[in-house]
């Protein structure tokens, strides 16, 4: 029986390689097997890759060395440029809110001062008010105080520094200005700036429109004034009564007086200043005619009283003729009191002929009046009388029928109808209170 072969592969018979070694009389061999031939090259791959690699580390290690220095210069040199970026929009952000606040700081000073001015304009024009309506003026508008808010229009008004800080410090802080990245998409918040412009414009506009209220109200003031002036002036005219001296010098300013002098031009007059001349140059005027007018005999002595007889030609009562009654008659029960019509100074007092009883009473510019037929005289010559002071009581004495007031105005001496006056009083009570009765 014969033997297989051993060790075939593919039909094959695998050979190991043997490696001898021969020292002197020494002989050693070596089988080499497949898998240790593949181990070596393995091994001698490795090394030499790993030789390559440590020979190109070497090479490249200063290159790679360079590049890491020089980017991180370039990333040192990228921060300091965007910190010098950071501190100089620190710096613009530092000098802009500087400079806001030294606006804000100007502002508010003049803010202050218009304030202040206004609250003295207030005063001023207060006791103006009180002048126009002690002189019979109706202000159509409510007072204008420079220190109390007024709801209409929003006028907000100012009484302190405290206040405009108050007005400033409302609302959000204001933040740094955004870079530019972030302008495109998000809206950049109101800065200290923006907020105090607006505020600013607020309150000015508000005390623009209380200046212009006042000056409205002076400007109506003034002509009211003006108007009352000449309208009483027309009906004291109509009555024959002269103006006084001081009354007619300012009515007649622009008239030719002798005036002159070089030419110089015209000084800067601020235009509240000058209505609130213009105002006060009417009132005087106004307080001259009006003081004129109520120191004149315009009341009506009887109010509510029958006249029994009027002034002019008459059938006398005790001779029967044709005779001039000087005065007006007017029916009183006995002992009733008897009013002086205007103020003025007792220059007759006592039994006078026909007047009986009679008292006369100088009203100064040649106007005067005369009260007879009392029953009893209550003044003497040389008192001063108010206006509805009482002379007298009502009687029948002198040439009298029966118990009634003759009552005379007499103009230089010369008797006038007293229903002039009294028509004339009655005409006046629309301008002055008080004016048409006793």
């Amino acid at each position: 029986m014969t033997a297989r072969p051993q060790n075939r592969v593919f039909g094959k018979q695998k050979h190991h390689h043997t490696i001898i070694l021969a020292s002197g009389d020494m002989v050693r061999h070596m089988t080499v097997r497949p898998w240790m031939a593949a181990l070596a090259v393995c091994m001698v791959g490795i090394l030499s890759i790993g030789y390559l690699l440590a020979t190109s580390y070497l090479v490249l290690r200063d290159d790679l060395i360079g590049a890491t220095m020089a980017r991180q210069a370039r990333m040192q040199y990228d921060y300091e440029d965007r910190i010098a970026a950071l501190r100089a929009q620190v710096d613009r952000v530092t000098s802009r809110q500087l400079l806001d606040q030294q606006v804000v700081e100007e502002k508010v000073d003049k803010l202050i001062e218009q304030q202040q001015q206004l609250s003295s304009r207030g005063g001023k024009l207060n006791a103006l008010l009180d002048r126009a309506e002690s002189s019979g003026l109706t202000d159509k508008g409510s007072r204008t105080d420079a220190n109390a808010p007024a709801a209409k229009n929003e006028h907000a008004q100012l009484t302190a520094p405290k206040a405009i800080e108050k007005l400033l410090s409302s609302g959000k802080p204001a933040d740094a200005t955004p870079d530019n990245s972030t302008l495109a998409y998000v809206p950049a918040p109101e800065t200290v700036a923006d907020r105090a412009d607006r505020v600013f414009s607020k309150v000015t506009l508000s005390l623009k429109h209380i200046e212009q209220d006042q000056l409205t109200r002076i400007r109506n003031l003034t002509a009211d004034a003006s108007g009352t002036a000449n309208e009483i002036q027309s009906i004291m005219h109509n009555v024959g009564i002269k103006l006084p001296n001081e009354v007619a010098s300012t009515a007649g300013k622009d008239e030719d007086g002798g005036v002159g002098g070089p030419y110089a031009a015209p000084e800067n007059v601020d235009q509240f200043e000058q209505s609130m001349a213009d105002l006060d140059t009417a009132l005087t005027h106004l307080e001259t005619v009006r003081g004129a007018a109520e120191s004149l005999p315009f009341r009506n002595p009887a109010p509510g009283k029958l006249v029994t007889s009027p002034f002019g030609n008459r059938k006398d009562p005790f001779f029967g003729t044709l005779a001039l009654h000087t005065g007006t008659d007017f029916h009183f029960s006995p002992g009733e009191k008897i009013k002086a019509t205007a103020p003025g100074k007792v220059v007759a007092a006592g039994w006078t002929g026909g007047y009986g009883n009679m008292v006369e009473i100088d009203h100064g510019d040649g106007i005067s009046t005369r009260y007879g037929h009392m029953e009893q005289v209550l003044v003497k010559i040389g008192d001063k009388v108010d206006r509805s002071g009482i002379v007298g009581l009502a009687g029948s004495t002198g040439r009298s029928t029966g118990t009634h007031l003759h009552y005379e105005v007499r103009e230089n001496g010369r008797p006038v109808d007293p229903m002039y006056f009294i028509n004339a009083g009655a005409k006046l009570a629309s301008y002055i209170s008080g004016m048409g009765a006793i």
